[in-house]
């Protein structure tokens, strides 16, 4: 007899984002025609980075970042998703047992052959708990899903891993154009308006220039993927383009209080 499928359900769909399928589309397309990346790229984004709050909020600078991908979404089969974990306490990097992601678009199935290829990598582990409540990658799934046509997922909650850790993983499901990274940040979390965005801008000039030393859990939530992910690619000699830095305050929210966003294609 065949196994039954283990899928991973929603847990932040009516939440961060609406868990009917008709509005939860059209907002994204909405969104993606409103986008407006700075610059013109002449290349296509082998890695991005975007944030993961509520629609409302990070939406309009998530969709920056998946708006830079232009033609070369359609080619494009594979979607490796780091985030980290703001729910479950651990160490290294969480891979899951699942075989697909459901969101209110459909079932985005996980590519089991490179979760294997990995498995055996220091600091990787099996930790479906890790996976279950978390929404760092979860808010990713319905712009990947409008944006991508038919791909697979490598999903990776991030604990406390180091960059080396995070940048083997990387290198190992690096590939080729079929292959796109994505990791999930949000930035300064809960300053005033003007401290975030002088807070954001010097993070922003340390992703353009590689710099992960000058990352901790104070600029970036997800400051390890990032971390890795800056390492990777100094080392292929990467270059990256800030595409968006905005905060909830230029979004949907007040400016007491703010939460940063920011949104960047390497290339």
């Amino acid at each position: 007899m065949n196994a039954q499928p283990n899928i991973r359900q929603p847990a932040v769909a009516g939440l961060f984002y609406p868990e009917d399928a008709t509005t939860l589309k059209q907002q994204i397309l909405a969104l993606m025609a409103q986008a407006s990346p700075r610059g013109k790229l002449d290349w296509h984004p082998k890695a991005l980075v975007a944030p993961h709050a509520g629609l409302p909020y990070s939406g309009p600078v998530a969709a920056s970042a998946y708006a830079a991908l232009g033609t070369g979404a359609d080619q494009i089969r594979k979607v490796v998703l780091l985030g980290p974990s703001h729910r479950v306490p651990f160490r290294g990097v969480a891979t899951t047992a699942a075989t697909a992601y459901r969101t209110p678009l459909g079932e985005v199935p996980i590519d089991r052959t490179a979760v294997d290829a990995i498995g055996g990598l220091p600091g990787v582990t099996r930790l479906d708990e890790a996976h279950g409540p978390e929404h760092s990658l979860e808010v990713h799934l319905p712009f990947l899903q409008v944006v991508l046509h038919d791909f697979t997922l490598v999903p990776l909650v991030v604990g406390e891993a180091g960059p080396e850790t995070v940048a083997e993983i990387l290198e190992r499901l690096w590939g080729g154009p079929e292959t796109l990274i994505v990791v999930s940040s949000d930035l300064s979390h809960y300053h005033d308006y003007l401290t975030a965005q002088a807070l954001d801008a010097e993070t922003s000039r340390a992703i353009e220039s590689c710099d992960e030393g000058q990352l901790d859990p104070y600029t970036a939530c997800g400051y390890q993927p990032l971390a890795g992910l800056l390492r990777a690619a100094r080392r292929r000699g990467l270059r990256i383009e800030t595409l968006d830095l905005r905060n909830s305050g230029d979004t949907a929210g007040p400016r007491r209080e703010v939460v940063g966003y920011g949104a960047w294609a390497f290339h």
